[in-house]
């Protein structure tokens, strides 16, 4: 799945800041875009972990319904 990253220059401290535009908790840093890239991946995968996470938690011991939901911005 790709995610997008809003990136920032870090004009106090130099480098490069980002955040993940689908997951705003995801947040990272990096001397160069590249390393802020990377950096960003694992910041991403473990937004994702604990949302999976914290899901398992809410439906622990339930009978959840699913459904799905068509969204257009």
């Amino acid at each position: 799945m790709e995610y997008s990253v809003i990136i920032l220059k870090d004009t106090k401290e130099g480098g490069y800041i980002g955040m993940c535009r689908e997951l705003p908790e995801a947040k990272s840093q990096g001397e160069t875009i590249d390393e802020l890239l990377e950096n960003m991946k694992d910041a991403i995968r473990l937004t994702l972990e604990v949302h999976k996470e914290d899901q398992a938690r809410h439906l622990a011991g339930r009978r959840p319904i699913y459904r799905k939901v068509r969204v257009t911005a």
